[in-house]
């Protein structure tokens, strides 16, 4: 079959013309074997439908690509395929831009009238920095909100007719009755947060779903740990491509190898494709027009304990500093230390004892960028008990871990990296930053997760090169986690290079100036 677009037509090719002819009343045939079909959404679609490989979209002819950078080739086929599909799967992997795929397609179609209103449903720590962020970049002519706090905040922000309303995945239930029919096209990113059927969080989701709502569900790691993970999301999409009820998808897809273990059975794969589509997914390896390196910040809350310990120690140590005047590197440099100490979840006291503080936010922020990569990561940790803390979470979950600090020895370091870059275990090292900031080779991996920031730029540069030399072969992504103001300082200084020195009095400076001493 061959498809040559004009300015308002489609003339296709094909075989059996009259498929097309019934489907598209106002098509008309020309010669044996050739259909002109007026070239808009609803006519693309329909071939779409009937399953006409190569449907070009009229996003392709009529949009204009707005934003502050264009769009890739395979950005542009993203949005083609979601404008085309109003129940989708994106599995692109991570970094390679499906965010801003679908807020241009979702800006075509309200464009052209096809939508009105847009929620965009999401972790809390992409809320801003991929999602709000994006939008402002790419289609600032919209009004975009963000419905997240207390149940008055979320309800005020949908009172609005805001025409992009994002909200986390965990506050959907405590404004259920306020979502109802205000959107036409939902958008869920990371959709493996509704896998489950039986959750609370899928029922509410599910429930915003009306006949007529347009869904697209996004994710790097469709089922990536078993097989019946797909039973929840495509539930959500396509219903009819997968059993009514969980136990007969489970029999399909899995065998019991004893009374408390299951297997995924020799066709699982297939049956877990078929039934997550219609799909679209770029692999990074492919988009060979991407930047080499994409940086991600995630936004993850401190727990109200972190805060309560963070907020003590400002107090302690700016009030120290009689009048706030005359403070030396290496005052700040304490002040500074402490609070990126609470943040990474493990304080030390001036007598060498550490104290934990709650991070759980940000461990299970962790476990979801690993569990959402395909390669291996390397998770930078700057304090040591906070590494200790994140490799027991990491080995708790089941996800193979070496740390590597400064007790390890060289031999073994050696040996470590050497099993990462040959064998398939460990898949992640936890390490702290200046063990491996210079002449290690750490290619594969494609991520870096910046657990917390350090201050020395050097340091910060190095090591974020560990992945980015040969025989590097994927496109990289760095993501830096960031959840208190002090972090949000830091990361602003190393990426300007500033000066150790005169970022950590300016950082105090600022800190200090924001407490009001």
């Amino acid at each position: 079959m061959e498809i040559v677009s004009s300015e308002k037509s489609l003339h296709l090719r094909v075989r059996d013309r009259q498929r097309i002819l019934t489907a598209i009343p106002l098509s008309r045939p020309m010669g044996e074997d050739h259909v002109f079909v007026k070239w808009d959404l609803e006519n693309s679609r329909r071939l779409n439908n009937l399953r006409i490989k190569n449907t070009p979209s009229p996003i392709r002819r009529d949009y204009n690509w707005p934003g502050k950078f264009a769009p890739y080739a395979h950005q542009r086929e993203t949005a083609e395929f979601l404008t085309l599909n109003n129940r989708s799967f994106c599995f692109s992997e991570q970094g390679t831009g499906k965010t801003a795929a679908a807020i241009w397609a979702a800006d075509y179609l309200m464009n052209i009238g096809d939508v009105t209103r847009v929620l965009i449903v999401c972790p809390v720590s992409v809320m801003q920095s991929a999602w709000a962020d994006d939008l402002f970049s790419l289609v600032m002519h919209r009004t975009t909100a963000i419905a997240h706090g207390t149940r008055k905040k979320r309800e005020k922000v949908l009172a609005e007719d805001y025409d992009f309303v994002i909200i986390n995945y965990d506050g959907l239930h405590t404004v259920e009755t306020h979502l109802y029919n205000k959107f036409d096209l939902i958008i869920a990113d990371e959709c493996n947060f509704v896998k489950t059927a039986t959750t609370r969080r899928w029922k509410a989701f599910r429930r915003l779903v009306t006949p007529g709502t347009k869904l697209w569900l996004m994710t790097g790691t469709p089922a990536a740990q078993s097989p019946l993970d797909a039973y929840g999301i495509a539930k959500l999409v396509n219903p009819n491509l997968v059993p009514r009820y969980f136990g007969a998808w489970r029999d399909m897809v899995m065998i019991r190898t004893s009374p408390w273990q299951w297997m995924p059975k020799k066709n699982a794969t297939m049956l877990v494709n078929i039934a997550l589509q219609p799909a679209i997914r770029f692999t990074k390896s492919e988009c060979l027009d991407l930047p080499p390196v994409t940086y991600q910040t995630r936004t993850v809350n401190l727990t109200p304990t972190q805060w309560h310990c963070y907020e003590e120690i400002k107090n302690e140590k700016f009030m120290s500093v009689e009048g706030g005047q005359g403070v030396s590197a290496v005052h700040a440099a304490a002040a500074m230390t402490k609070l990126l100490q609470v943040s990474c979840g493990a304080v030390y006291s001036d007598s060498g004892d550490v104290v934990e503080v709650d991070c759980k936010n940000r461990l299970r922020e962790v476990v979801d960028i690993v569990n959402a990569t395909v390669n291996k990561v390397v998770v930078f940790v700057p304090f040591r008990h906070a590494i200790t803390i994140l490799a027991d979470r990491l080995k708790s979950e089941k996800i193979s871990t070496e740390v590597v600090n400064g007790e390890v020895s060289a031999q073994k370091r050696a040996d470590i990296f050497h099993a990462f870059q040959t064998t398939d275990d460990p898949r992640v090292l936890v390490i702290q930053p200046q063990s491996a900031a210079h002449g290690i080779t750490l290619t594969a991996a494609d991520t870096i997760v910046w657990f917390g920031p350090i201050a020395s730029v050097e340091t910060w540069l190095q090591a974020n090169e560990r992945i980015n030399r040969p025989p590097q072969k994927n496109k990289m992504t760095i993501i830096k986690i960031c959840g208190s103001p002090i972090e949000k300082r830091v990361y602003k200084a190393l990426e300007s290079k500033e000066s150790q020195h005169r970022m950590l009095t300016r950082i105090y400076e600022e800190e200090r100036d924001d407490s009001g001493y």
